[in-house]
């Protein structure tokens, strides 16, 4: 006797259990593993060194990390802020956001989640007599100002058809980190996730587990900014009962998620209050998205209408290029956030320059409107990017005059973006823009 385990994407085309009764289905069951196992790992938003790490996703995650509707537009006059991402996810989201099409459900930088499905044909003398399946989840969340990640792991869906043991098929769950920058980083380990293995019937009783990874401040790169990166990988084995010869795959790994720890003294928490071992705070490393509104009523409304122009038709745009696109678009071409309060002055009067160029001197019309610039003079994209980088195009960005109130509130949302979404300077994180009606 023995047991074929596969491994497939939660949403996967898979067969039914009745299905896998007949030979074509655990041949189509084969294809399917086979095609996906040495595949995709990290998602398609992965910023920072884990994405050269393993292989990314070239399909979007399922992202709800935008603001629609004016969810996102903040009333600068009423004193409103950006709005706070989510910090919390539950089973029914991680499974509805990854439906059946998703690898990975990005709801904030602070709440994500991946799945996997692992399928067992059990055979007896050669023939399919039983099948059993399972499905595993890992939702990772981190609190405000918080160094802690917890990742809940739910085991769903457990079911078995025909002559099986799942009372004995044991199964061992691990939560490690492959890989960390820079390397020798030690993390404290927390929760309850089964260190011995789990029977298939246990689980199904539990269903649900908890790991929690913490790096503690000291450890990181890039001096005060205290940076450390890691891939945390969850992984299944299995191990047949006694009786049963176990065939196929007998472990297999969910999809990598990408934590990642900060101290930047720009940030909040920098001093964790006092207590110096609390200081700074976790993110996953995944591009956010920053939503500015077109919506009529909209503050930000103007710089939405331009950002858009020169997202659809950066011809139409000043100062004027040939071939002319702009980056925060597309997750290869994000923007990067900058600090250096020289550089940022640079790229705002090379911003000015062209809508004097354009515009005339009094382009402010009595003061009523600014050059509003992208991208952001606050970014390494931005209007000097030339004089710093060789390879960068000259005139590659878009300025247009709007009005003082409309700048001024988009202003105040892209800071207030970069702070709630821990945006660090420099090349290693980032960030994309989208313009909602």
């Amino acid at each position: 006797m023995r047991v074929e385990s596969y491994v497939l994407p939660v949403g996967a085309d898979k067969p039914t259990l009745e299905e896998l009764q007949a030979e074509g289905g655990i041949a189509r069951l084969q294809r399917l593993a086979e095609s996906w196992e040495p595949a995709v790992q990290l998602a398609a938003e992965t910023v920072g060194p884990a994405a050269s790490f393993a292989p990314v996703a070239e399909q979007t995650s399922r992202l709800v990390a935008k603001a629609e509707d004016g969810e996102g537009a903040a009333d600068v006059a009423a004193g409103s802020v950006y709005p706070e991402p989510a910090r919390t996810m539950t089973y029914e989201e991680c499974r509805n956001g990854l439906g059946a099409d998703k690898k990975f459900f990005i709801k904030s930088r602070f709440a994500v989640c991946s799945g996997a499905t692992f399928l067992q044909t059990w055979f007896r003398n050669n023939r399919p007599v039983g099948e059993s399946m399972f499905n595993v989840r890992t939702v990772g969340t981190i609190a405000a100002h918080s160094r802690e990640i917890k990742f809940q792991y739910y085991f769903t869906e457990m079911q078995s058809t025909g002559q099986t043991a799942t009372s004995g098929m044991k199964i061992t769950t691990t939560g490690a980190m492959p890989k960390s920058w820079p390397a020798g980083v030690k993390y404290d380990l927390g929760g309850n996730l089964p260190k011995a293995a789990k029977s298939f019937d246990e689980l199904k009783l539990a269903r649900t587990y908890l790991h929690t990874v913490n790096a503690k401040p000291g450890q990181g790169s890039s001096g005060s900014t205290d940076l450390v990166f890691t891939a945390y990988e969850p992984s299944i084995s299995i191990t047949a009962p006694a009786g049963w010869r176990l065939g196929g795959a007998l472990s297999g790994k969910l999809f990598m998620l990408a934590p990642r720890w900060d101290a930047a003294p720009y940030l909040a928490n920098s001093t964790g209050g006092g207590n110096p071992a609390k200081k700074g705070a976790a993110t996953f490393s995944y591009l956010p998205t920053l939503a500015y509104s077109a919506k009529a009523g909209a503050p930000e409304r103007a710089v939405a209408e331009h950002l858009r122009t020169a997202f659809t038709n950066p011809g139409d745009t000043k100062p004027e290029m040939a071939a002319k696109k702009v980056a925060g678009q597309v997750a290869n071409e994000p923007l990067h956030r900058l600090v250096d309060p020289k550089r940022k002055e640079e790229n705002r009067k090379a911003a000015v320059k062209q809508c004097k160029r354009y515009w005339g001197d009094n382009y402010s019309q009595g003061a009523t409107r600014e050059c509003d610039e992208y991208p952001f003079a606050t970014t390494y994209e931005g209007a000097a990017q030339p004089d710093y980088d060789g390879d960068a195009r000259k005139f590659n960005f878009s300025v247009k005059p709007v009005a003082k109130e409309d700048n001024g509130a988009a202003g105040s949302l892209l800071l207030g973006f970069y702070a709630k979404n821990r945006l660090i300077d420099g090349l290693e994180d980032g960030f994309l823009v989208q313009i909602t009606s």
